[in-house]
């Protein structure tokens, strides 16, 4: 069991009740994990929420592999040659793993130790009965989550847009 006193100090847990600081510490744990730690891979099912204590992990996704060449064949049935990137690194306060609140419970991305870190660990399907029994704390924690979805979606728009900005495509003139 964790200490309400420590999950109370990280902002998305911010305005919560002493009972859902509670609630939140009977479903979490503390883990230390050395760098190169694989929380999880895109697609895999996820039943915990991460929130980074010390160090950096990073967001990864499978992307075509540079200097790949791919037959049309590999490219419609998707057996493309992959490698894993880092798309995000996040740090202390920083919330991952949300996809295991928000059904069907797949990772959208990985997540991959970047540093030794410490994270704090919490159990989504425990935490999921507690908010079918407490819908305000479910809410408020959704809400959170939606903003964490949010901002991550804006990061990627924002690294789209730069990689676009970086590499024009240009008009041939007539």
């Amino acid at each position: 069991m964790l200490s309400p006193e420590l999950i109370r100090r990280f902002p998305i847990f911010a305005g919560l009740t002493h009972d859902n600081l509670v609630t939140l510490a009977d479903a979490g744990e503390d883990l230390t994990v050395a760098a190169g730690h694989s929380f999880f891979q895109e697609g895999e099912e996820i039943h915990h929420l991460y929130v980074v204590v010390e160090g950096a992990v990073g967001i990864t996704m499978e992307v075509p592999a540079s200097g790949a060449t791919h037959t049309v064949a590999e490219q419609m049935t998707r057996e493309l040659k992959t490698e894993e990137t880092v798309v995000s690194a996040i740090g202390p306060g920083e919330v991952f793993g949300w996809s295991a609140l928000v059904p069907p419970h797949q990772a959208m991305a990985g997540a991959r130790a970047l540093t030794e870190s410490r994270v704090l660990v919490f159990d989504c399907l425990a935490l999921t009965e507690a908010f079918k029994e407490d819908c305000r704390f479910g809410f408020l924690m959704m809400q959170r989550i939606a903003q964490v979805i949010r901002e991550r979606l804006r990061n990627l728009r924002l690294e789209s847009l730069s990689r676009v900005l970086e590499n024009p495509v240009v008009e041939p003139t007539s």
